[in-house]
C-alpha cells in the first residue's frame, strides 16, 4: 500500500481535475454503496457537474492535490433540493482515493469548505451517509454534525436495500 500523502494542497476545483475526480468517484461507485450511482460517470457527466460549482459563493468544489498534481480528494457543497426555499441549505461531501483515506486528506478538505458556507451565510450543511458507516459518521461528528433521521432502505445496490442517514451541521 502506498504511503499516505504528507504533503497536498487544498485549492478549488479545476476542469483538468475532472478525470481525478472521476477516477475516486467511479472507485467508490464499483465497490461501496457510499454512492447510489450504480454505473460509473464519464467525462460528460462531470463536466455538466463542474459547471455546478463557483470559487465564491455556497457551491464550492475543492480538491486535495498531491504531488505531481495528483487528486488525492475533493470535497463540494451542492443544492440540498431545487426549490427556493431551500436556498441557505447545502449538502456537502467527500471523497478521498482509496488509497489515502483515513488519513487527514477528508478533514484538510472538510474545513475550508465548512468555513466558505459560513462565509456565504449557509444556514445548514447536510450530508447523506448511507448506512452503515461507523466511520464516515465518526468523521461527520468530529465537524459537529449530528443524525437527525433515517430513511431506512431507501436506496437498492449490490442487491440489498440500504438505509441512508441525515446529518446536518447548524452553520
Amino acid at each position: 500500500m502506498p504511503r499516505p500523502e504528507t504533503h497536498c494542497a487544498v485549492r478549488p476545483g479545476r476542469e483538468g481535475d475532472l478525470a481525478g475526480i472521476a477516477a475516486i468517484y467511479n472507485h467508490f461507485i464499483e465497490t461501496t454503496a457510499i454512492s447510489f450511482n450504480l454505473e460509473p460517470v464519464d467525462m460528460a457527466e462531470r463536466q455538466a457537474w463542474f459547471a455546478g460549482f463557483a470559487e465564491r459563493g455556497p457551491h464550492r468544489l475543492l480538491v486535495a492535490e498531491g504531488a505531481g498534481g495528483s487528486v488525492l480528494g475533493f470535497a463540494h457543497s451542492a443544492p440540498f433540493r431545487s426549490k427556493a426555499a431551500y436556498c441557505r441549505s447545502v449538502e456537502v461531501t467527500v471523497y478521498v482515493h482509496p488509497e489515502r483515506g483515513r488519513g487527514r486528506i477528508g478533514s484538510l478538505l472538510y474545513a475550508p469548505l465548512i468555513a466558505a458556507l459560513r462565509e456565504a451565510g449557509m444556514h445548514r450543511a447536510y450530508a447523506l451517509i448511507a448506512k452503515p458507516n461507523s466511520a464516515s459518521e465518526a468523521f461527520h461528528a468530529r465537524f459537529g454534525f449530528r443524525e437527525v433521521g433515517v430513511l431506512t432502505e431507501v436506496g437498492h445496490k449490490f442487491g440489498r436495500y440500504w438505509d441512508v442517514g441525515y446529518w446536518q451541521l447548524a452553520l
